[in-house]
């Protein structure tokens, strides 16, 4: 394991939390609107973003930069 991995933000925290937290604090409609995935725009919940999200790494890097601006806004 390097230094780096541990310094990450991302260090530890699970897909599930990453959506679960954006979700609770943006909403899924806010969600939506800065990341449109059909996931988050129709019938939006956590099971599905997680099955469309673990499967497309594109969109996973988007959600995961969207929850390290969260953070560090925080």
């Amino acid at each position: 394991m390097f230094f780096r991995d541990l310094a990450s933000p991302l260090h530890g925290v699970t897909l599930e939390k990453i959506v679960t937290e954006l979700s609770a604090h943006y909403g899924w409609e806010e969600l939506g609107r800065q990341i449109p995935i059909r996931c988050f725009l129709f019938d939006p919940s956590v099971k599905s973003s997680l099955a469309f999200l673990r499967k497309t790494p594109w969109a996973r890097s988007k959600v995961e930069a969207m929850y390290v601006f969260f953070k560090r806004m925080k």
